[in-house]
Order: C-alpha cells, then sequence, then structure tokens
C-alpha cells in the first residue's frame, strides 16, 4: 500500500500551499491534506500509481537495512522505503530544486532521510555499499549510462538494485550467438536486437533524454554491469542482483 506523506499539526495549509508553489514545478506528485504538489501530472497520481505496480516485488520489511535513492527527485520512493522498516535511507541527487522538494516531503512525513547533492557519476564519494539501491527514471538522462551502471555495480550496490527506465523500440527479447563474424550485418536489423536509441535533440520536450534501450538492451546493459535479474515486476521495472564483475569485463556466466 502506497501512503502519502502525513501533515505536521504545525504547519497550516495556507503555509504548505506556499511551500509547495515556492518548490514547484514538482515531478513527483504528493498530497498533503488535500495539497497535491502535482496534480495535472500527465502520467496520472505519479509516482503513487507506478509503485503500485512492483511494490509486492520489493522486501515489505527492510528492517536494519540501508537503502541508496540515486536520483530521488521529490523523495517518493525514499520516504516509501523508510516507511517499510529501513534502518537508514540515504537520497542523493545533482538537482537543488529536487532536493528541497525532497527534505520537504520528509519532512512533512516526519521521516528521517539523509540528502546529498550528488550525481550518479559521484556515488563513490558515499564510501558505502548499501542493501538496496533503487535507480530509477535516471538512466535515459544520462550521457554516459553504461559508466553509470559500472560505478553502481562497483561502488553501492551490497545485494538488490531496483532498476527502471524508460523503454522504446521491440519489447522482444531473442537468444543470441555469443559471436558473429565480422561479414554478419543482418542481425544488427533484427529489431529485437540490444540496442540504444540516441537523441540527439530532444524527445518528450525533454533534452535532457540522451539515451533510451530497446528491452533487450536494457537487460543486456545490466548482466554486461554485473547484475543478474531476478524479476521483472513490469516491463521496465528490474529487480537485480549483483555478481562478481571487473570494470569493463563481460562475463561469461551472464552472457
Amino acid at each position: 500500500m502506497t501512503r502519502e506523506p502525513t501533515i505536521r499539526s504545525r504547519e497550516s495549509l495556507d503555509e504548505i500551499r506556499r511551500r509547495v508553489r515556492r518548490l514547484g514545478p514538482w515531478f513527483h506528485n504528493f498530497d498533503f491534506a488535500g495539497v497535491q504538489t502535482a496534480p495535472d501530472h500527465f502520467l496520472g497520481n505519479y509516482p503513487a500509481v507506478k509503485f503500485r505496480r512492483f511494490a509486492d516485488a520489493l522486501p515489505d520489511d527492510l528492517t536494519g537495512k540501508t537503502v541508496l535513492d540515486i536520483g530521488c527527485n521529490g523523495g517518493f520512493y525514499a520516504i516509501q522505503m523508510k516507511r517499510r522498516g529501513a534502518q537508514r535511507v540515504v537520497a542523493v541527487d545533482h538537482d537543488d530544486r529536487y532536493l528541497e522538494q525532497a527534505r520537504f516531503a520528509a519532512e512533512m512525513a516526519g521521516m528521517k532521510i539523509e540528502f546529498h547533492k550528488l550525481s550518479v557519476y559521484d556515488i563513490a564519494q558515499l564510501q558505502e555499499q548499501f542493501d538496496l539501491v533503487l535507480f530509477m527514471g535516471v538512466f535515459y538522462h544520462l550521457r554516459h549510462p553504461l559508466l553509470a551502471l559500472d560505478l553502481i555495480h562497483e561502488h553501492s550496490v551490497k545485494d538488490l538494485l531496483v532498476f527502471q527506465s524508460m523503454q522504446r523500440g521491440s519489447a522482444a527479447v531473442e537468444p543470441l550467438q555469443e559471436d558473429y563474424p565480422f561479414s554478419e550485418e543482418r542481425i544488427f536489423e533484427r529489431p529485437d536486437f540490444p540496442c540504444l536509441y540516441f537523441i540527439e535533440k530532444s524527445y518528450s520536450e525533454d533534452p535532457t533524454n540522451w539515451w533510451i534501450p530497446n528491452r533487450a538492451g536494457t537487460e543486456a546493459l545490466l548482466r554486461s554491469a554485473g547484475f543478474a535479474i531476478v524479476d521483472n515486476p513490469e516491463a521496465d521495472v528490474y529487480i537485480c542482483r549483483t555478481v562478481p564483475c571487473a570494470p569493463g569485463a563481460k562475463p561469461k556466466e551472464l552472457r
């Protein structure tokens, strides 16, 4: 069940409305005693509507566990993990406005969450590995997406990774051979061949969309970075466990 943060009694509705307006625009929709942060979101009551579709795939009890939310945005997922009893939740984002929103949301929820201004490329600075790492809605905004996955594997994930990315193109995933001769070209014409679509200019009126994988591309990228996919609760959400993988290597056990 995805419950929204509850209002703190010392905050008046007028003050909440003022703070919500000041911190806007919001991408995460919260409901603070009737004051919604993104009531007209193009995806509906997002991300609560998204979370409901894969919430049961995550541990219901995180007591004693540590969680890292990379690219936390307004803090919705970090708050949900704290609600599940996580001992410690660390949330990072490179955007000051998102961090302000997330701090406010955590305050309204009465949740103690640590926030840091970091990009995914800087997470080694935390000098810590976490039992559960959330990496959702970030991948396709990155100029160097595979580097990001390598860094997460090397520095951040102790056990589970929750990965989500926008996907486009074919949803088919078909077996591939271990290798192909140089003369083979037609394999690249198959719509199910793993690929990343490069967005040179803009997509969905967002110039920060850089690389969008097809489904086979997502799965291949995760494996190549040292993640074994253990669950796929919805089309673009993957629950993964780490396996040993040297940086830049292609582990045979995953191919």
